[in-house]
């Protein structure tokens, strides 16, 4: 009897033994999972935020291509702008050159492109290039008294400066 009470208390040991190795591979395995989840959340995260600047470089990539091509078309909406102003007898001719004008402007339009605001605005450095500067006491300070070639911008990119005539 005392033999098989030896043999229940070296099976109890055993048992306590292996209960308290469980218990460490048990910790182990939760440190192990808490490790792999934080990488894992940390990796997510990191994926996010490349998602997020590839499309934002993405995004700038396209604006700046598109400003350099509409760039090189400006001055032909200038030129389409001085015929319509241009006095003519053929009305017919004028209207053609107005359709040809708005068409041209639509297109930018649909692209994004959109034209910089100045008469009557306060003058900004980042959209404006001041050509001249006038004393008015009707105009503000820093106000735009007038335009001589309009500047355009796609986004928050400015493709051409604005020049202004600056009051005061």
């Amino acid at each position: 009897m005392e033999q098989e009470k030896e043999v229940t208390e070296e099976k109890k040991e055993v048992q306590a033994d292996d209960l308290i190795e469980a218990k460490k591979q048990t910790e182990s395995l939760k440190i192990q999972l808490e490790e792999t989840e934080d990488r894992l959340k940390r990796v997510a995260a990191e994926f996010d935020n490349y998602k997020k600047r590839s499309n934002k470089e993405r995004e700038e990539l396209y604006n700046s291509i598109v400003g350099d091509i509409i760039l090189s078309l400006l001055p032909v909406i200038d030129n389409l702008e001085k015929a319509v102003e241009s006095k003519t007898e053929d009305e017919s001719y004028k209207q053609g050159v107005e359709l040809v004008l708005k068409q041209f402007k639509d297109v930018l339009q649909a692209k994004g492109v959109k034209e910089i605001e100045t008469v009557g605005k306060t003058f900004d450095p980042e959209l404006h290039e001041a050509v001249s500067a006038v004393t008015d006491d009707s105009l503000g300070e820093k106000e735009i008294k007038e335009e001589f070639r309009k500047g355009y911008m796609i986004g928050n990119k400015v493709i051409r400066h604005s020049m202004v005539v600056v009051a005061n």
